[in-house]
């Protein structure tokens, strides 16, 4: 959608290499992901630092030599620091961090506050569950909540409203799990040639596609309909022509979904009133063809 928004808005389409502007696009979710995993585990490893600050003091009192480092030794941190696929991807984005050393010292301090916190370092042994636990705290209750972190990534990724939701998913299966990161594999294969072939059709059979979209514009003016409605149903009919393992009634509820986040207030209803209307007019034609998923499943 984006892709076809920026060509769309160019002046110079013909110039336009839609594949890489989209594999630019799709690399910048794992780098992004890179960029939040590096932030948490540099504020878990902030406790050592800290320590070795305190106790560095001239008038270093007991409380500045006893520091508690336990979350520096963290085992679900340092799974994901030490894991090959994350130190690839540092390799691979070289991040200038010059920046984030203050901000990741400010919610280091904000995190030692909290009970939760508290409680973590007065555990003595390193239940797996706990260790979990309080890498996810750190994320959801302390950096996220954090005005000038957010504001930090918004400055940086341009992405970040787009990919939130995904990533603090992602973020949340990767706390448990730190073994299944591959962020050479973000997002998978079948996902990339799926948006590498929409693409590619939308472009390719863009002048019919537009042509059954204005057959079913009897009291609009095409000209006058937002750009993005017009793309997002553009892509809609696509799947229902070209993609025959996409139910349209999924299609459709995709693209509604679509148009109420990132068109106007009203684009939602407009682009389902289209879409089903050319839906419709496909199957009387006996132009939309898709696999029955649960026909095969009965007859195997």
């Amino acid at each position: 959608m984006q892709v076809l928004y920026e060509i769309e808005s160019s002046e110079a389409t013909a110039n336009i290499d839609a594949i890489k502007i989209l594999e630019n696009r799709l690399d910048q979710t794992p780098r992004l992901f890179t960029y939040l995993i590096y932030f948490i585990t540099e504020v878990g490893r902030y406790a050592e630092k800290d320590a070795n600050l305190k106790a560095s003091k001239h008038l270093a009192t007991e409380e500045d030599k006893n520091v508690n480092i336990k979350l520096a030794g963290n085992t679900v941190l340092w799974k994901i620091i030490e894991h090959p696929s994350y130190r690839q991807a540092l390799t691979m984005y070289k991040f200038d961090f010059d920046q984030t050393s203050e901000l990741v010292r400010k919610i280091y301090h904000e995190l030692i506050s909290a009970e939760t916190y508290k409680e973590y370092t007065q555990q003595l042994s390193r239940d797996p569950k706990n260790e979990k636990d309080i890498m996810s705290f750190i994320f959801s209750s302390v950096m996220l909540p954090n005005e000038d972190f957010i504001a930090h990534i918004e400055e940086v990724f341009t992405n970040w409203d787009d990919d939130a939701e995904m990533l603090l998913a992602l973020m949340s299966g990767l706390l448990q799990k730190p073994s299944s990161l591959n962020l050479q594999q973000m997002p998978d294969a079948e996902k990339k040639t799926f948006a590498k072939e929409l693409l590619q059709t939308v472009i390719g059979k863009k002048e019919y596609v537009l042509s059954l979209i204005k057959a079913r514009l009897k009291n609009w003016d095409p000209e006058r309909i937002a750009v993005l409605d017009m793309i997002l149903m553009q892509m809609g009919v696509c799947e229902f022509l070209y993609f025959s393992t996409i139910p349209p009634k999924v299609t459709i509820n995709e693209y509604i979904e679509l148009a109420k986040d990132y068109s106007t207030a009203q684009s939602g209803h407009f682009v389902n009133g289209i879409l089903d209307g050319i839906h419709k007019d496909l199957l009387a034609e006996n132009k939309i063809f898709k696999t029955d998923f649960k026909s095969k499943k009965a007859n195997s």
